[in-house]
């Protein structure tokens, strides 16, 4: 806590020029009809209502019926018209503004130009000039506006804007929010007539593709926005070591032929995991380079550059010191992962030199190690993989389906269509956008219930409900008294044609039929019935571990990642950590004997935007998935395409459901076959063992792996068992966790890791590092 620490006369200075300021606030979203303006009239009426003076200037509807409700009773002050070419324009008046001086103006297009003999040539500056008067001011942007943006947005698109702001445009802003929809969202308003001028604009704007290609640039932008603010927050608050919102890849190379190897290696692993990626060597300062090393180094600050990466040489007095060197950087820059190559040492070797490898996992905290396969001394086979496209079933539309393809199809075909609401935090609004589109829905004569709706005595969220039918719950006896859950039998009776279903993680009252509320919505969809659904990021299977290393908390409730993946839409609710905070000192989130603890616990500042990252990248990798699945050069994370199958080799310890859910995401990202074993030393496996390996299957199931259990007579015979098992399955990546014994013990015995490292260089090997929060940095 930094509350009693003495400002800087500059800090003290920018404080000041922020009170006298008027504030910023961005509606971004991916394209036009993302619903923008109509979020930024929403919020226009909230504002009024509050006894805030609140006008509208240059804001176009374009003839959306919702978006020209929010009009209403918001007072306008007149824009300038102008032609350019055929095309109406509309400029801020900003004498009048200054006249009328209200205390926010709300204006669209905040890449607009202004007309030749404006006072300043472009809205932006217009925006500028009210702030400095005092003048606060909401306003919008899409995502391919924003230069930077725009030339990968044209590379991947074809789509070019017509004007664009500077780069740095959204840090202006006091908060910027993300209006996410899925093109499904969009190409059903545009046939619903509900988007003219988008017909108008540019044709490829229509396309399903580009539309998520936007989409996803402007999810990841977002999260690079709110990575600054988490690194700034942390660097404040004094916190060490990664996040756990993010990925951030270091590579270790060397001035050699290889170094170029494991730099691509880092690369795609970077891109299909969504991090940064940073290149370090290290070299010793008081030696020059000879001729053939000063060329890689070129070679290699070459390649960091075209691949986007930042590159440091980092000074070497002595071999012994490279894996203190190496850890201390890592912890310093926030790094999740380091990537280097296997050792070609031999035993003897390390005995007498000392291992590097043995060296940086006995000092690594909170960052895993990868180490880069070395298959040149095995079977030849090529680390980089040569660039042939992947086989598309889509390209083949005449091969005769099987019948069990017949059948699947058939399935989906009867299955209702699954939509989930998805935030970072409690209280951003995902149950009042399900219960608006509900609404919106039923003024479409379409038939929609409510299942299950959890208010938390939210008004403003009950208000929603409007003419919604809510089916009454059911009733169930637990242990003398009377909870109520959700009826499914008397939704299944109803019969609607969409239901809408609140907090898809919910575990159901012992009793009911389903355990979880998702195996209810599963049934609901098998039935034929839309769903509507509503789930917070931290509920997600595989960021259980990233959510308690971010909070503290370990969530109970979870929901397998495979449920949000068997959703048709998946649509993010974004909202600024402040916003959020205010809302809940307001009353609007929990009530207000609660406020006070939340703010101090689960919604500290940090939290949230730790979370409102991890929920920004999860939601940008849902879309490059299904971009992927939509058309052959969609991802724009880049193809995987050497096939990939994972290994995660796991003991029954608390770290074990740890690298089972690093497995899975992995294999996920990768799109690989992935196996858990558990070797059992030993012959009899007593009942406390059983249940463990129980929860082990359990989980592993649940995310869609293979788990077996494998016997061992002996300790010793632990790394031959475990790596006969990968052979078997062709693995090419091993995952195992980090040992935690200590130096007598490893004199003793061996450790497996240690075993499988020297005898496993075939495989690309992960070990996966246990979290400590108190985490410190080793002094050199």
């Amino acid at each position: 806590m930094d509350s009693f620490r003495r400002k800087t006369p500059e800090e003290l200075l920018y404080s000041i020029f922020k009170i006298q300021n008027g504030r910023l606030k961005i509606y971004i979203g991916a394209v036009s009809g993302s619903g923008k303006t109509y979020h930024m009239l929403r919020e226009g009426q909230t504002l009024r209502n509050q006894g805030i003076d609140v006008v509208v200037c240059a804001v176009s509807t374009m003839r959306r019926p919702e978006t020209a409700e929010q009009l209403k009773g918001l007072e306008r002050i007149p824009s300038i018209h102008w032609m350019k070419g055929e095309t109406e324009k509309k400029d801020l008046n900003l004498e009048a503004l200054m006249q009328r001086n209200p205390e926010v103006v709300l204006v669209d297009g905040l890449a607009h130009r202004n007309r030749p003999d404006a006072k300043f040539a472009t809205r932006l500056e217009d925006i500028q000039y009210l702030l400095g008067r005092g003048i606060s001011v909401i306003t919008t942007v899409n995502v391919y506006e924003l230069e930077g943006v725009t030339e990968l947005a044209q590379k991947l698109t074809g789509i070019e804007a017509e004007a664009t702001v500077p780069a740095d445009t959204l840090d202006l802003a006091d908060e910027v929010r993300l209006i996410d929809v899925s093109p499904e969202t969009i190409l059903k308003r545009l046939d619903e007539g509900n988007l003219p001028n988008l017909n108008l604009k540019d044709p490829r704007l229509l396309r399903r593709g580009n539309i998520g290609k936007l989409r996803e640039l402007a999810l990841r932008l977002m999260a690079e926005d709110v990575n600054e603010s988490l690194e700034k927050h942390r660097e404040k608050e004094g916190l060490l070591g990664p996040s756990g919102a993010t990925e951030r890849i270091l590579v270790s190379a060397q001035y050699h032929w290889n170094g170029s190897i494991h730099i691509r290696r880092g690369q795609q692993i970077a891109k299909r995991l969504g991090g940064d990626l940073k290149i370090v060597t290290l070299a010793n300062p008081r030696k020059t380079l000879s001729k053939e090393s000063a060329q890689f180094k070129r070679s290699i600050e070459k390649l960091a550059d075209k691949i986007d990466a930042s590159f440091e040489e980092l000074p070497l007095p002595t071999r012994r010191r490279l894996p203190a060197i190496l850890v201390r950087y890592a912890t310093l820059n926030n790094v999740t992962r380091i990537v280097l190559g296997h050792s070609k040492q031999s035993s003897w070797q390390d005995f007498w030199h000392g291992s590097i490898a043995d060296g940086i996992l006995k000092k690594t905290k909170n960052v895993d190690v990868f180490f880069v396969a070395d298959r040149a001394d095995y079977d030849g086979e090529r680390v980089l993989p040569t660039k042939t496209s992947a086989p598309q079933a889509a390209s083949d539309p005449y091969r005769r389906l099987s019948p069990e393809e017949i059948e699947q199809k058939i399935e989906r075909i009867k299955r209702g269509k699954f939509k989930v609401y998805i935030g970072a935090a409690p209280g951003v609004g995902k149950t009042y956008m399900m219960l608006r589109e509900g609404n919106d829905l039923l003024r479409k004569k379409i038939d929609v219930a409510v299942g299950l709706l959890e208010t938390h005595g939210r008004e403003e969220t009950l208000a929603q409900v409007g003419d919604l039918h809510v089916i009454p719950r059911a009733t169930i006896s637990y242990k003398g008294a009377k909870l109520e859950e959700m009826d499914v039998p008397a939704i299944l009776i109803r019969d609607p044609e969409v239901v809408l279903i609140d907090e898809l993680a919910h575990t159901n009252v012992p009793g009911s039929k389903n355990k979880k509320r998702y195996d209810d919505v599963l049934e609901v969809l098998e039935a034929g019935i839309s769903v509507i659904s509503t789930m917070n990021v931290q509920h997600l299977e595989s960021l259980n571990d990233a959510v308690e290393q971010i909070t503290g908390v370990r969530v109970r409730e979870t929901v397998p990642d495979s449920i949000l993946r068997l959703a048709d839409e998946v649509e993010l609710i974004d909202v600024a950590p402040k916003a959020l905070q205010q809302r809940m000192r307001e009353g609007k989130v929990y009530a207000m004997d609660k406020v006070a603890q939340a703010l101090g616990n689960f919604f500290k500042t940090g939290n949230l935007i730790a979370l409102r990252e991890m929920a920004l990248r999860e939601i940008a990798d849902d879309v490059d998935e299904r971009l992927e699945s939509w058309e052959q050069n969609g991802s724009l994370r880049g193809p995987w395409r050497r096939r990939e199958s994972i290994f995660v080799c796991v003991t029954t310890s608390g770290n074990a459901d740890r690298l089972i859910r690093r497995g899975f995401r992995i294999a996920h990202r990768l799109k690989a076959d992935w196996h858990v074993m558990y070797v059992h030393v030993g012959q009899s496996i007593n009942d406390e063992t059983n249940k463990r390996i129980q929860a082990l299957q359990d989980l592993t199931g649940r995310l869609g792996g293979k788990y077996e259990t494998e016997r061992a007579s002996t300790s010793k015979q632990l790394p031959e068992v475990i790596l006969r098992k990968a052979a078997e399955y062709r693995s090419t990546q091993m995952i195992v966790g980090q040992s935690a014994r200590g130096f007598w013990q490893s004199l003793l015995r061996k450790p497996v890791v240690k075993s499988i490292l020297r005898h496993g260089r075939h495989m690309d090997v992960l070990v996966v590092a246990d979290y400590d929060p108190n985490i410190r940095i080793e002094d050199n």
